[in-house]
């Protein structure tokens, strides 16, 4: 069943704008990009339309015209200039269907994609905050990242913890990749992370230099998913009044929960947390975008990427208005 709060800042009739983007190139591992189209073929479209949304969905974003076929490393980076590019055309797309009132729903794909994501949305609602729930920080620098991996670091990036003149040196005329972004920026104080539990030594020095609201399993063990999800929403938006983005990675569930993700994590979110979560942002009316990132059907056996697929589509569902009664 579905419940249907206010929507402040979403038109009517209601729509959703399936923006799925096949794409891997923020890590390592293979696979990664098949995500969006598993959860797709699942069903996902007459999933959501069965909650009354209207449902926006022209095929996935196809990135093999973005070249970035010269891209070798700068600095610790690995595919700078492809990363960039995809991120600023989802950025584009993202923000377009903003514009229309329509709220986009991005399936990824690694969490790179969430540069893009937010700054479509800051680009409609510049006073939005995000509310990021993962394993991971994603705040390493160009200077803390250890694996040179950009899915590692986009809210680094939002937050302007880092710009393109920092990334250093690149081939003598060419624009500095990620130069698109240094005027997006994302404070600090509108940033809230839930369920975290495996943050580098240089995010951790991020995080409490810049006061960000950063919720480990810690906390949910201690005051229980409830109370964290509204310390979360009342740290990043006191009054309750701007936009929320809501960038959910899966691998920030129990691995028990979604196995088939490329960085899993033991300890996590159990299943309800997860959809709770969802369930209570989209409760307070005030959701303008939703992520849904690192869904890897190449990793595991078939029975837990049929696992992970159906969980990732359930979380969505949940941040859009599904509901146990």
């Amino acid at each position: 069943m579905s419940s249907s709060p206010t929507l402040k800042f979403i038109s009517e009739p209601r729509t959703i704008a399936i923006v799925g983007c096949p794409f891997s190139g923020g890590q390592g591992r293979l696979g990664v990009d098949e995500g969006p189209i598993h959860m797709v073929n699942a069903g996902l479209v007459q999933q959501l339309k069965g909650l009354g949304w209207e449902v926006e969905f022209d095929g996935h974003h196809q990135f093999e015209d973005i070249s970035a076929q010269s891209d070798p490393p700068i600095g610790k980076l690995k595919n700078p200039r492809l990363v960039s590019k995809v991120t600023e055309a989802v950025a584009t797309v993202v923000g377009g269907h903003a514009k229309k009132g329509h709220l986009p729903l991005t399936i990824g794909g690694d969490h790179s994609l969430a540069m893009g994501t937010v700054a479509g949305t800051l680009s409609k609602y510049p006073d939005a905050c995000v509310i990021w729930v993962d394993a991971h920080a994603d705040i390493n620098t160009p200077e803390t990242t250890e694996s040179g991996n950009i899915h590692g670091m986009p809210v680094a990036f939002l937050a302007s913890l880092t710009n393109s003149s920092s990334l250093g040196a690149t081939a003598v005329g060419e624009t500095q990749p990620f130069a698109w972004l240094d005027n997006v920026h994302l404070p600090p104080s509108r940033i809230a992370y839930i369920g975290l539990r495996d943050v580098d030594a240089g995010e951790k020095a991020i995080l409490r230099e810049h006061n960000i609201a950063a919720y480990s399993m810690h906390e949910v063990d201690r005051y229980g998913i409830g109370k964290v999800v509204e310390m979360a929403i009342d740290r990043v938006n006191p009054g309750r009044r701007a936009p929320i983005h809501l960038s959910f990675d899966v691998d920030a569930l129990d691995p028990t929960v979604a196995p088939s993700t490329g960085t899993p994590v033991r300890g996590g979110l159990t299943f309800r947390e997860g959809h709770y979560i969802c369930e209570r942002l989209f409760e307070t009316g005030l959701v303008v975008a939703v992520d849904l990132m690192e869904v890897n059907p190449s990793l595991e056996d078939e029975e837990s990427v049929q696992q992970t697929v159906a969980v990732g589509c359930s979380l969505v569902r949940a941040a859009l208005g599904e509901t146990l009664l």
